[in-house]
């Protein structure tokens, strides 16, 4: 049976040092981060009350006992409405989402009309539609394409984001929030198994449990053609397509990174700038 709660307990205690908590640190220790008596004590819990959640021996912790832990661990709110989400929903069956991902036709004839790079994303990343300057902003964003494969495993989709160990793990902490307990879905099966056989990066940012939305902000490029721009990234919520998000990207008025996304989206780009050496795909 499947222990997320346990999981999720334990690596974010492996995230705490002694001297975060509060405890003074001497001698050699075994673990990294907090000992599980150590989380029991300052929660004010008993050890092996502590010891069966993390087993999952006890899957109806009190919301009390789950905030007492949430304060030791120095969980933020959204981890802690995760940790909350875990508990609730493993003591009610699970919501069946459709398997389908199907976007509205007012969805598309919006994204059709927009000038900016725009395109719609699934639960996980899977682009469902794109419009035009998006495909010439990144080749990746294509119907049926997926970012965090790209992300991870494409060289070249790699290349146009000098920032991309940020942008991994800001990924990563909306998968583990997108999906929540919903682990059973195979579409997310498929993807994260892929991922973490090829990807030592993934896999280590998956094993962290960090839980984070995204939100708007600045993204950096590094484009073969037009060169170094950064773009406002915004993702809106599509209203009757629980999951879906329209992504738009739109550079600051009057700036030079409007005029090289204009350039983008003209007919006549310049030649691409001297290849960059492929590099293999960090993993």
């Amino acid at each position: 049976m499947s222990n997320e709660l346990g999981a999720f307990l334990s690596a974010r205690r492996a995230l705490v040092t002694p001297q975060q908590a509060g405890i003074p640190h001497g001698g050699v220790r075994r673990v990294p981060g907090l000992r599980r008596e150590e989380v029991a004590m300052l929660a004010g819990l008993s050890a092996d009350y502590y010891l069966r959640l993390e087993r999952g021996r006890d899957r109806n912790p009190s919301v009390q006992v789950l905030e007492s832990i949430a304060r030791v661990l120095q969980l933020d709110e959204e981890h802690l409405a995760y940790l909350l989400m875990l508990v609730a929903d493993s003591a009610r069956k699970r919501r069946r989402r459709p398997r389908r991902e199907t976007v509205p036709p007012g969805a598309l004839k919006l994204l059709g009309s927009l000038v900016q790079p725009a395109f719609i994303e699934g639960r996980y990343f899977d682009i469902l539609a794109s419009n035009r300057l998006a495909q010439a902003l990144s080749p990746g964003l294509v119907k049926g394409g997926n970012q965090l494969r790209d992300l991870f495993l494409n060289p070249a989709e790699q290349a146009l984001h000098p920032e991309w160990e940020n942008i991994t793990e800001c990924f990563v902490a909306n998968l583990r929030q997108a999906v929540g307990t919903d682990i059973d879905d195979p579409r997310f099966i498929e993807l994260t198994g892929e991922l973490s056989l090829a990807s030592a990066r993934f896999r280590q940012l998956w094993a962290r449990h960090e839980v984070r939305g995204q939100q708007g902000t600045p993204i950096r490029f590094d484009h073969p053609q037009v060169g170094e721009l950064t773009l406002n990234r915004e993702r809106l919520s599509i209203g009757g397509a629980d999951g879906l998000m329209l992504v738009v990207y739109h550079a600051d008025t009057g700036s030079s990174d409007a005029e090289k996304l204009s350039l983008l989206a003209s007919a006549d780009l310049p030649a691409s700038r001297e290849p960059r050496a492929v590099q293999p795909a960090r993993t």
